[in-house]
């Protein structure tokens, strides 16, 4: 049997709200089994600042969730960000090229 904690056992506190996950559904940005990242994360993978994901999320210039004062960023939502935000090297030479 799982101690009861704060009149929850221990299992209750670790499944989702029930509410949270109609939510989390309603939300279009939502993806079952997403990994969400703080703006820390986000910033440690893009080699930068955290001032530069907080501009993006100020600007909105990524899509986020916000949860009360809490912001996320999901996995795939930054993954979709680099792609578009990737330049490809060009693939004709200069005319001025020998």
């Amino acid at each position: 049997m799982t101690p009861d904690i704060g009149g929850q056992s221990h299992d209750a506190l670790r499944r989702p709200h029930p509410l949270a996950r109609k939510v989390l559904n309603a939300m279009g940005s939502a993806r079952t089994g997403e990994r969400y990242l703080n703006v820390e994360q986000v910033a440690e993978m893009l080699g930068t600042t955290v001032r530069f994901p907080r501009r993006l999320i100020e600007e909105r210039r990524i899509e986020f969730v916000k949860l009360g004062r809490h912001v996320r960023i999901a996995e795939s939502v930054l993954a979709e960000f680099i792609a578009s935000n990737t330049v490809s090297p060009r693939t004709t030479a200069f005319k001025g090229a020998a």
